[in-house]
């Protein structure tokens, strides 16, 4: 009798871990996103669809990602890192890979941009593509055309010749503070390789941004957004998705803001918004079913019109907003696209030489 009833028991206590394990794989999932970086009806609608409520934070630098998953046990099922900081996280073992066989939309995703993602994740095995955008110039026509009628809007030569940013320093220019965008970029504008570890290379890109550091109003990758908007800021180097967003808020203000955003045509640099799940997610199955969700081509379209970005499925294209689905800041025509270049993952050493130059640039010293 007794051992009937320890039997029993055992069983209850089995049936309740397991029953207890399933709920949390099941019904809960842990999710670290940048800030403002999801569709109005995202979480929402996958937690109706499913039953798994989402526990949501955020983050605004690839720096606080990367800190907490190094240290690990973050209880996070899944990141978006950036796809600059994806391959070092991934040669560090911090993601587990993905099980394919429970995403089935990853088959809807542009085979081009899975390519240009394997540089930094070989055979796609850890990450998907969440959003990409390029980093380029946006300029307010109106107020750069008066001061330097007849330049060239689609170059570089605007910003990196000191003449040029001299001129439009009273209508105010601003720059990302993002040493992964800007040098590889003023290293392709001066014809070196965008990835390239040389010294010397480095030191002559740095040079280049010294010579305009007195024209620049800042260095912010947040500030630029609402003075574009508002007008009082003429050129930034900086997102194509922010072109979108800035020209929508001026358009409501009724300013009379033009905004223009160009690939440069000495080339752009083209980034991905990664998923991945970190290799101690506590809830892995959810964490393939939300990744599942956000590839379905509606949910990506609700990403693209709510936050401005391109996706990575070509089939929600008809399901994205008139306007967005036209602004070449977000679909580049392929011309534009062909001058999209995609760096690759530069050593440890060289990226903090590279910080330290960029300290030295932003601080002017």
């Amino acid at each position: 009798m007794k051992k009937a009833m320890l039997q029993a028991s055992v069983l209850a206590v089995c049936l309740f871990c397991a029953a207890a394990g399933t709920r949390a794989e099941d019904k809960v999932l842990n999710v670290y996103n940048w800030v403002d970086l999801i569709g109005s009806k995202t979480v929402e609608e996958f937690s109706k669809k499913t039953g798994i409520k989402v526990v949501y934070d955020t983050f605004d630098s690839d720096e606080m990602l990367e800190a907490k998953l190094m240290v690990g046990s973050s209880g996070y099922d899944v990141v978006m890192p950036s796809s600059s900081f994806l391959a070092r996280e991934v040669e560090a073992g911090l993601f587990m890979k993905l099980d394919k066989a429970k995403i089935p939309n990853w088959a809807g995703q542009d085979p081009a941009f899975l390519r240009l993602l394997a540089v930094a994740d070989p055979d796609n095995a850890h990450a998907t593509i969440f959003d990409w955008g390029s980093t380029g110039m946006i300029v307010n026509v109106g107020q750069v055309q008066k001061r330097l009628p007849g330049a060239d809007l689609n170059s570089l030569d605007l910003l990196f010749k000191p003449e040029n940013a001299a001129k439009l320093k009273d209508c105010g220019i601003g720059m990302v503070d993002s040493p992964t965008d800007v040098v590889p970029l003023t290293l392709k504008y001066l014809g070196l390789p965008p990835d390239s570890e040389d010294p010397a290379n480095l030191k002559e890109a740095v040079a280049t941004l010294a010579a305009i550091r007195p024209y620049l109003r800042y260095v912010n990758s947040s500030a630029y957004l609402n003075d574009l908007a508002s007008g009082d800021l003429c050129l930034a180097l900086g997102w194509s998705g922010d072109t979108s967003i800035a020209q929508r808020r001026a358009t409501e203000a009724g300013n009379g803001v033009r905004l223009h955003y160009a690939i440069p045509k000495e080339g752009g640099l083209t980034w991905f918004g990664s998923v991945a799940i970190p290799k101690d997610a506590p809830h892995p199955d959810a964490a393939h079913a939300f990744i599942n969700f956000l590839l379905d081509p509606k949910t990506a379209a609700d990403f693209t019109n709510t936050v401005g970005y391109g996706n990575g499925v070509p089939a929600s294209l008809p399901f994205v907003d008139a306007a967005i689905a036209g602004d070449p800041a977000v679909y580049p025509p392929e011309e534009d696209r062909k001058r999209l270049f995609f760096p690759k993952q530069t050593s440890p050493a060289f990226d903090q030489e590279r910080t330290r130059a960029w300290t030295t640039f932003k601080t002017g010293m």
